[in-house]
């Protein structure tokens, strides 16, 4: 059965789909903007809102809690002494989903996923 399943899987086993996410999630925190395909940029959209959220706490506690998704102590820092700070008034909405047309080679959907300002 499939009740209460709201992810995607992406067309892979769980451990590269947690390994993909990771990256993505990694790649936009540390470049504020990447470009991938529109299902990709969903889910790591909503990965990258609970890593922002989690920073914008402060404690010790969300620390570790993002330190078990993003493996990069320095990105770790960047995301908690930079990035939460810009959101510090905001509630939600982090980041931004923009399609940017079909890729050439398959014709899948592409979106630029971004951190808002």
């Amino acid at each position: 059965m499939h009740h209460r399943q709201h992810q995607r899987q992406l067309n892979r086993a769980t451990d590269q789909r947690i390994a993909l996410l990771r990256g993505l999630v990694s790649s936009l925190l540390r470049h504020n903007r990447i470009k991938t395909t529109a299902p990709k940029a969903k889910e790591a959209s909503r990965m990258a809102e609970r890593m922002i959220s989690l920073a914008k706490r402060g404690d010790l506690a969300s620390r570790r809690m993002v330190l078990r998704h993003v493996h990069d102590p320095e990105l770790v820092k960047h995301l908690f002494t930079e990035i939460a700070p810009r959101y510090k008034g905001r509630e939600g909405g982090y980041t931004r989903i923009v399609l940017a047309g079909q890729r050439r080679g398959d014709a899948a959907q592409m979106a630029i996923l971004e951190l808002t300002e």
